[in-house]
């Protein structure tokens, strides 16, 4: 699976830990619980760090003195610190997991937001399991790296500041020698952790490309069983997971060399420590327990010099993520409403104007959808259009409803130019019936409510009953609460349709835009529905991409399309006399028993 050149998601990576401070805006709401965590995790790093000082007083005074109330005011020291130091993790554990979720939480709620607005170009040239990936596998990850890892990088990074601290208070000579070894553990960390950040966003991009595909597998299971396609696909899949495989694997491997690294140079250097120290509390310069304090301070900044060059990998796959999410939170949709919206008309009309109207798809810039095209539909007027695959019959629907706005010419919709209005309140008064219906996965309440969640039960009922939908509803295991299943694969093809109308009669639009509505119905079903479209057109405008001889004989008007031009226009007997296209499509496309007539 290629990345489209044309992707706005397929942009190269800063790949760089700054990456993690864009989602500081989130964290803005939740100050108060930042800064009682931020005080908690100082308070059980500076407990760990007073440690040492423990160690010291026991190992110089209760062991060193031999006194035995030396050595329990030593250790009555040590339990007032382990007291503090579990209150103070506690409080840091909660909170910082507390405020991981919250911040992901509001993440997510923030990039499907605006998902939702995002314009349908946007989605013609991105992969939607793209656009899943970073919604759920993205912000999986963030959710570990802000919840725990996040919080103890932040307490490493202070226990490795408070040690070398606590290191120069004990033997400011020993520590010199600790911080001349410090740039040859921090050289190969830098080197090999850029090639970590490298591979995590990579890892990221790969595991996005599985989710793709078994997005695109599974939502067309049927063509691929329809097709014995499931060999080439097991295969496909399986080198994308290789793939991805692959690259976790260098990953991990580049991770675990660095860790391994870092602890080599590090233990080393406590070593060579050691042997020094050692020789001082031999010759006197240094006591017992001066050492001890200094050992544990260098074990203590080992330690976290070795686990904070693990935890970086982890935070850069953190920033991956974290930047794959912002970068869809930054698109800004095409389609915007006004700053200052205009109004349409209280008492709707239904009257379409097309002006010069030139249009271009995104994916598709060298063709033009529509050129040039003029065209009044008035109020009431029932309009079929006619033309071949390609001659833009579905990009009149899609213009109206606004998903996309022509690169020349004017729209307007009761004599307001569409792209002054706020897109919402311009398809509150359309109503869109596809050839192909989209069924959601809940029930046929929720499914013909849809967008209208004001309307009552009996509402929904009537609007079953005037679709002929209400019969096989009441049949379901469950009537109205059953569940369609996802996509309706539980319905056949003429009940989604008629799903689809029972959902369009209850918005009662201003504007019908009818992709054949009848198509998928047997002869029974069709007759029924159409009477129900035909008392729902009656005094409002509608446009019928048509496919049936009974349509096109029942429209005031015919519009006959061809390379996004209007070549022909007229009712059904006058265009089949005047021959052409029109009489052309007529003898291929609406061959049918004349029973409707």
């Amino acid at each position: 699976m290629r990345h489209d050149s044309n992707d706005p998601l397929n942009r190269p990576s800063t790949r760089k830990l700054g990456a993690l401070m864009r989602l500081l805006r989130f964290t803005r709401p939740y100050a108060r619980q930042m800064a009682i965590a931020v005080v908690a995790l100082m308070i059980a790093a500076s407990s760990v760090l007073a440690f040492g000082q423990v160690i010291r007083v026991v190992v110089d005074s209760g062991l060193g003195t031999g006194t035995p109330a030396a050595l329990n005011h030593a250790l009555l020291l040590f339990l007032v610190v382990v007291f503090f130091m579990a209150g103070a993790v506690t409080v840091r554990s909660y909170l910082l997991n507390w405020i991981g979720e919250r911040v992901v939480a509001d993440i997510r709620q923030a990039v499907f937001s605006r998902v939702l607005d995002l314009d349908v170009g946007f989605f013609e040239v991105t992969r939607t399991g793209e656009v899943i990936s970073r919604l759920t596998s993205d912000t999986a990850l963030l959710q570990v790296v802000v919840g725990s890892t996040l919080a103890m990088a932040l307490r490493t990074a202070l226990l490795v500041l408070g040690g070398l601290a606590m290191l120069a208070v004990t033997s400011p000579g020993l520590t010199g020698l600790v911080l001349i070894g410090l740039p040859f553990v921090i050289g190969p960390t830098w080197i090999l952790g850029r090639r970590v950040r490298r591979l995590s966003r990579s890892s990221q991009d790969r595991i996005a490309d599985v989710g793709a595909y078994i997005d695109e597998v599974i939502h067309g299971i049927r063509t691929v069983q329809a097709f014995c396609h499931e060999p080439l696909d097991r295969r496909h899949y399986g080198e994308q997971v290789e793939s991805a495989f692959t690259v976790a694997m260098s990953r991990s491997l580049t991770s675990a060399v660095l860790s391994g690294v870092t602890t080599l140079l590090t233990f080393s250097a406590i070593g060579m420590v050691l042997w020094i120290g050692g020789h001082r509390v031999l010759s006197g310069t240094l006591s017992g327990g001066e050492l001890s304090a200094f050992l544990f301070y260098a074990v203590v900044v080992a330690g976290a010099v070795g686990s904070l060059s693990e935890l970086i990998g982890q935070l850069l796959r953190g920033a991956g993520a974290s930047e794959r999410l912002m970068e869809l939170l930054e698109i800004q949709p095409v389609i915007l409403p006004p700053a200052v919206p205009q109004s349409l008309p209280t008492r709707p009309r239904g009257r379409i104007a097309f002006e010069n109207v030139r249009f271009i798809y995104p994916a598709r810039p060298e063709t033009a959808a529509l050129a040039d095209l003029s065209l009044i539909i008035e109020p009431g007027e029932r309009i079929a259009l006619v033309g071949p695959s390609g001659a833009g019959k579905t990009t009149l629907f899609q213009l109206l409803l606004r998903f996309y706005d022509p690169v020349a010419g004017t729209i307007r919709f009761d004599g307001v130019d569409i792209r002054q209005v706020d897109p919402k309140d311009l398809r509150g008064r359309l109503s869109l019936v596809p050839q192909d219906p989209i069924i959601f996965g809940a029930d046929a309440w929720e499914n013909i409510r849809y967008g209208l969640e004001s309307a009552s039960d009996d509402d929904v009922r009537q609007a079953a009953e005037a679709a002929h939908a209400i019969e096989f509803i009441d049949r379901l295991p469950q009537g109205f609460n059953t569940f369609l299943g996802e996509r309706g694969v539980r319905l056949s093809g003429g009940e989604r349709q008629r799903i689809a109308i029972a959902r369009t009669i209850l918005r009662n639009p201003t504007l019908l835009l009818l992709d054949e509505a009848t198509s998928a119905l047997d002869a029974e079903s069709e007759r029924l529905v159409q009477d129900a479209l035909e008392m729902l057109m009656q005094g409002r405008t509608s446009i019928v991409i048509a496919h049936r001889l009974a349509t096109v004989r029942n429209a005031d008007r015919i519009l006959v399309l061809d390379q996004g031009r209007i070549v022909a226009s007229g009712r059904h007997d006058d265009l089949m006399a005047e021959g052409g296209l029109y009489a052309r499509l007529a003898s291929l496309q609406f061959q049918e028993p004349q029973r409707s007539d």
